[in-house]
């Protein structure tokens, strides 16, 4: 979805129109394929990095468009769908000899060329699938990236669906995500390396099966995105966020099997490419298009090569999870290619390689020796493995030819890494390349730690001794510090609360500080119960919300006390929190600054704030005891300096 110029199609004619010319580019494709007209030779590899910007307190910064203009002489940087991301187009290699090695200095080159600019904005690149530090109100639609094609995709998603009722994400790990989000932008939590292998038309059916067989396996592998909101889910949460962030799928009071947009396959693939996309234009309508398209019919008539720019718009908005391509070379011949979408980013640029030269070899070996993969295994089965994968990572166990069932990292050490090893070798890439990347991989079977399992293991250990979002800050600086290094993951140590020091405190905003793990009461409860549950809990207030969850006042241990006495001295009967609770308090948003949070406890004398959103639903709670516990924090950071 290249195209710059695409937009919604705001009549039935417009509609049409699209319509015809993606008919007209399906038969051009079949055409070509037909009459042999794609490139065979050499066999290219390709590779796109997406990034997430953080500022100086790792959280999101929406920077990316400024950022864009000042090195816009690098074509090989563009947009994201959010204004914190940016992604860089990696040129294609020959895949034999150093082909690998170039894709890793080019990245790395390249990184360093944006991490240059981005330094005059103290701000920094992070790989990962998913920012730890990332929070909802990240992904309000003002943070979409200025381009038109961006809005029209977000709109035509929304049109194809209710919109009203919002986006429901639920998903269930170590611990339970349950939000509901205005806009699709919860895609833009995902960032992934995306890896291109180059196909000769008459081997595409062979290598796209195995591609899909393989996707499990290097998902478990490769996963590094087990947080979203502060939430331990699954180790590759991407995988689930992607599906149901786009999903124009409606609940139904039928149960007609409808497919959702990003999906890894329901069957084999049969025939050959133009069957995918035979499927993906009878099953998904058509979201956005672009005017004034050429006719792909008549440049075929004139022999000349047409870029199939309805067919590529239309591919754009099927989320395969191995995504068919089609493309022109520099030498003016059309190509196919199987791009594996499923690697997330991170969590060094040595870990991507690693992952993209185990899934490239991988591919090579079980072709060579198996080929035909159909009649070893179901597809059910196939797709089992991926869904098992994004959920427990490298913790699981896949099925396998001959209906085996084996670990992961059986299959990984005994089966996968030596076919991979193999592929490689037989694409006469650099053995030091291959050696070293496969030992990445191996290493991280070996000791059993993959990003998630590194993500988790940190993050559960900091959360133990601190709230969870000053965890997730220490959890990202470590990312980065780490990352500037490019050692592998699995040579990592976890983090400590004490290798991170908070500077600038005051320019810390209240999400960093809160406890969301908050106790509530109704306006109903006797007092008896609320002065047992503060007991309990060791805490001083507590808000009060009505059956519709919103808050509607807050109560105190001071007012508790003195119920107690009213009751002792002057004989009251029984009270309840609507009698003492004080009905206004304050209430705050998430991303009021710590300094006028702290102003608003001295001049109201409040030990505690409510922290909501506009609709009064409870967030999480301020009190004195986590301001005091980050004004240590600053200090022993200033000690340290001193």
């Amino acid at each position: 979805m290249g195209n710059q110029q695409v937009s919604r199609l705001n009549s039935k004619k417009e509609n049409q129109n699209f319509i015809i010319a993606l008919l007209k580019d399906l038969h051009s494709l079949k055409y070509m394929l037909e009459n042999d007209w794609f490139e065979k030779d050499p066999i290219r590899i390709g590779a796109e990095q997406e990034m997430v910007l953080v500022d100086s307190y790792y959280k999101p910064n929406p920077i990316a468009p400024q950022i864009l203009k000042r090195l816009k002489k690098y074509k090989w940087l563009t947009s994201e769908l959010s204004k914190f991301n940016l992604e860089i187009n990696l040129s294609p290699q020959v895949f034999k000899g150093a082909a690998l090695q170039k894709v890793e200095k080019e990245v790395q080159d390249y990184l360093d060329i944006v991490q240059k600019e981005l330094d005059k904005e103290d701000t920094h690149i992070i790989l990962t699938g998913i920012l730890p530090t990332l929070r909802k109100y990240d992904l309000d639609m003002k943070n979409v990236f200025p381009k038109r094609r961006y809005r029209s995709l977000l709109s035509a998603i929304n049109a194809q669906r209710d919109a009203n009722h919002g986006y429901d994400l639920r998903l269930r790990g170590i611990d339970e995500l349950v939000v509901r989000h205005d806009s699709p932008l919860l895609e833009a939590c995902n960032t992934s390396f995306q890896v291109h292998l180059q196909v000769r038309p008459e081997e595409y059916r062979t290598y796209y099966n195995i591609a899909q067989l393989l996707t499990g396996p290097i998902l478990a592998v490769s996963a590094n995105s087990p947080l979203l909101f502060g939430r331990r889910l699954w180790h590759e949460t991407r995988i689930a966020l992607f599906q149901q962030s786009i999903d124009t799928r409606t609940v139904r009071e039928h149960m007609r099997e409808l497919s959702p947009r990003v999906i890894l396959g329901n069957r084999w693939m049969n025939k050959g490419v133009v069957e995918l996309f035979q499927e993906d234009i009878a099953r998904f309508r058509v979201l956005i298009g672009a005017k004034n398209i050429e006719d792909s019919i008549e440049k075929i008539q004139n022999g000349e090569v047409p870029k199939l720019s309805a067919l590529q718009i239309h591919n754009g908005t099927v989320y395969r999870w191995n995504r068919p391509c089609y493309g022109i070379s520099e030498n003016g011949k059309p190509h196919l290619r199987v791009e594996n979408r499923v690697l997330p980013a991170g969590p060094t640029v040595a870990d991507e390689m690693a992952n993209t030269a185990f899934w490239l070899g991988a591919m090579v070996g079980m072709k060579d020796q198996y080929g035909d993969v159909r009649d070893k295994i179901e597809f059910v089965d196939v797709r089992d493995n991926f869904a098992k994968a994004a959920r427990y990572g490298i913790d699981n166990t896949f099925n396998w030819f001959g209906d085996q069932k084996i670990s992961s990292t059986d299959l990984l050490k005994e089966i996968l890494i030596p076919l991979a090893r193999e592929g490689l070798e037989k694409r006469k890439i650099d053995s030091k390349d291959t050696d070293r990347y496969l030992d990445i991989i191996s290493s991280r079977v070996e000791k059993h730690m993959t990003g998630a399992r590194w993500q988790l293991k940190s993050y559960t250990q900091l959360k133990s001794g601190t709230e969870k979002e000053l965890a997730q800050t220490i959890l990202t600086s470590a990312i980065r510090q780490n990352q500037a290094t490019n050692q592998p993951v699995h040579t990592w140590s976890l983090p400590k609360l004490n290798d991170f020091k908070l500077n600038n405190m005051i320019a810390y905003t209240v999400s960093e500080a809160m406890i969301t793990d908050v106790f509530t009461v109704r306006q109903e409860d006797v007092i008896e119960m609320v002065a047992e549950m503060m007991i309990w809990k060791h805490i001083k207030q507590v808000p009060v919300e009505n059956a519709k969850g919103r808050i509607v006042g807050m109560v105190s241990y001071k007012q508790i006390i003195e119920a107690f006495l009213r009751q002792k001295h002057e004989g009251e009967g029984t009270i309840t929190v609507r009698q003492i609770m004080e009905k206004k308090p304050i209430i705050i948003g998430e991303e009021t600054p710590i300094r006028k949070a702290i102003e608003l406890m001295i001049t109201n004398r409040s030990e505690a704030l409510i922290v909501a959103n506009e609709d009064k639903e409870l967030l999480g709670i301020l009190s004195d005891l986590e301001i005091m516990g980050m004004i240590n924090r600053y200090l022993q950071g200033t000690e340290d300096e001193a």
